[in-house]
């Protein structure tokens, strides 16, 4: 069962690459070790460790080829890296979007049998009673964050993934309502957009009583636009729990939440659901196209 996961991801990471290339026109990417972020031919510091030690790989960074009115982080799904991340997100129509595509640590994955591959927490079987790494969870949401902290202030911020990466930008979502993480450090960004495709919600039981029980946190959700996407036929993270995340984060007070099913979609991306995207981010950002 282990191996059967571990060659469809394989497979997956095929597929989103070639999804990639078709969309791709002249795309150039430079990366460097984790303790770099690339920008074309520029650098900065960006690396650091999680709380377990495990190193944070190494960050790629689209730049905007209009005005820079928004940036964004996208986060790649379980054993992938943010250089493919990085060749999607330059193939979309967003001009005005600086894109950061850092990738997850090498670690054990409980799900694969301790296989070691690139990811942003532990997971096991997703299920309705599965149990949450917390500490995972955390460490990742704290290193995006750290990623978006020097954007300059009339800049637009926000978080999107694939998969695993859909569910660390939920659970970012719910620690910018919330004004904290899970160990309790206040959470430093001020979240303007949420996108997850494929994913499912990390701590979705507990997230409504958490948000009731604060005024901030529920006038903080109501402000987030986030829009979910998932195919009914996806087989990894099965459709029920996108639609479940959905309606949790709905019952939790994330009232501008948007889902979006694709009949027969599996779990992967295809072009229509990208411009779906695109015509989102566009609309909820207030882009200015193609200028």
């Amino acid at each position: 069962m282990f191996l059967k996961i571990f060659v469809y991801f394989v497979v997956l990471r095929k597929k989103f690459l070639r999804f990639s290339k078709q969309k791709l026109h002249n795309c150039s990417v430079f990366g460097y070790r984790s303790t770099t972020m690339s920008y074309s031919h520029q650098s900065m510091g960006s690396g650091s460790r999680n709380a377990r030690g495990y190193e944070f790989g190494r960050t790629y960074v689209v730049r905007p080829k209009g005005k820079h009115q928004a940036t964004l982080v996208w986060l790649h799904g379980l054993g992938d890296n943010g250089s493919s991340s990085s060749q999607l997100m330059e193939s979309l129509h967003l001009p005005n979007i600086k894109w950061i595509c850092p990738t997850a640590p090498t670690r054990p994955v409980s799900s694969l049998g301790g296989f070691t591959c690139t990811a942003w927490f532990d997971v096991g079987e997703i299920s309705e009673d599965g149990h949450d790494d917390m500490e995972g969870l955390d460490a990742s949401a704290s290193h995006i964050a750290n990623l978006l902290c020097s954007e300059p202030a009339d800049v637009k911020v926000g978080i999107g993934g694939f998969s695993m990466g859909a569910a660390i930008s939920l659970y970012s979502a719910t620690c910018y309502a919330l004004g904290r993480y899970g160990t309790g450090h206040s959470y430093p960004i001020n979240l303007r957009a949420v996108v997850g495709l494929s994913g499912w919600l990390p701590g979705w039981k507990s997230i409504r009583n958490k948000i009731e029980s604060s005024y901030e946190a529920t006038r903080r959700a109501s402000s987030l636009p986030i829009i979910l996407t998932h195919g009914t036929a996806d087989d990894v993270v099965p459709y029920r729990f996108g639609e479940k995340s959905a309606q949790s984060l709905g019952m939790a007070g994330f009232r501008q939440t948007v889902f979006k099913p694709y009949q027969g979609l599996g779990h992967y991306t295809v072009p229509k659901e990208m411009d779906e995207v695109v015509h989102w981010l566009t609309t909820r950002l207030g882009l200015e196209g193609s200028r």
